[in-house]
């Protein structure tokens, strides 16, 4: 077993701690932010991440919306599931399971990089009915060429070695090391930002889920999954993203009843966390903007 990070101790400082509860579904133990009063918004972070991630922005959208935002399967302070439950209809199920032990049906699902996948597969299996989905720089389509296969195929390798995820951890104490991999893939964030994803990186049981779910994604059915996705569906794409190429939204909008692509401008793969104003903005107008809004704009 692999170091998981602590909540007494790794989670003494950590943002929304206040907001912080552990529910127990799907067989997992969550650790899930829930604050704000009025319609459900679900967030979703990416790979590798926390729900810290979406610290700024739930706090601006609070006041408007009661914001549920759960560290997804074996990240952060949630419990780690079987390698089958890394991969993609499990975990949107897992997310499905979930809500629905907490009672609350999101009317908004914001998902970034993977949990814009993980976003659009609930609502394509039917396991979420949200009025609208947003989409900041979604993880949505497979690797081109070779490196579909390929990529997966590496993180398998990695991730069924004990000793990777140790390694991965100990790079991550490099000074610089953390920061290093936020620039590289167009961000910049402050030394707070950067903190957090350190504590994340250097624990042996995060990355180890990070690289089971890298191993387990599988998105080559997503894109003709997409046709079932009632939702009005804002892909929001970042020009200076390097993780994610801002053309792909351009070619899964169209594949959506109701998708539309939004520049949100030169900013990189974290951009919720580069400008959590605009990124909150953003979420509350897609909301606004469906048939028969209860006015959370």
């Amino acid at each position: 077993m692999t170091t998981k990070l602590v909540w007494d101790t790794d989670g003494r400082d950590w943002p929304q701690r206040e907001a912080s509860r552990f529910v127990t579904a799907g067989g997992l133990r969550w650790r899930v932010v829930a604050l704000g009063a009025g319609p459900v918004a679900l967030l979703l972070h990416g790979a590798g991440a926390s729900a810290h991630s979406w610290r700024d922005v739930a706090t601006r959208l609070a006041p408007h919306l009661t914001v549920i935002a759960p560290d997804l399967p074996g990240h952060g302070f949630t419990e780690t599931p079987p390698p089958h439950g890394l991969a993609l209809p499990a975990m949107a199920d897992a997310v499905a399971d979930l809500t629905a032990a907490m009672g609350v049906a999101p009317e908004v699902i914001v998902g970034h990089s993977a949990g814009a996948a993980v976003a659009l597969r609930m609502a394509a299996a039917g396991r979420a009915s949200p009025r609208a989905i947003v989409a900041f720089n979604g993880a949505l389509k497979p690797f081109p060429g070779a490196a579909g296969s390929l990529f997966p195929m590496f993180a398998r390798m990695l991730f069924v070695n004990p000793v990777a995820p140790h390694l991965f951890a100990a790079r991550a104490r490099w000074p610089g090391a953390v920061d290093g991999l936020i620039r590289q893939i167009g961000s910049r964030l402050d030394a707070g930002g950067v903190r957090f994803y350190e504590r994340l990186f250097r624990s042996p049981g995060h990355i180890a889920a990070t690289l089971g779910m890298m191993a387990a994604w599988d998105l080559t059915a997503l894109p003709a999954d997409l046709a079932r996705v009632e939702a009005d569906v804002t892909l929001l794409t970042a020009s200076r993203d390097r993780a994610v190429p801002p053309g792909d939204a351009a070619e899964i909008a169209p594949r959506l009843p109701r998708g539309r692509v939004v520049d949100f401008g030169p900013l990189g793969h974290l951009a919720h966390e580069e400008q959590p104003d605009r990124a909150a903005d953003a979420v509350r107008a897609a909301l606004a903007a469906t048939r028969g809004s209860s006015g959370a704009g």
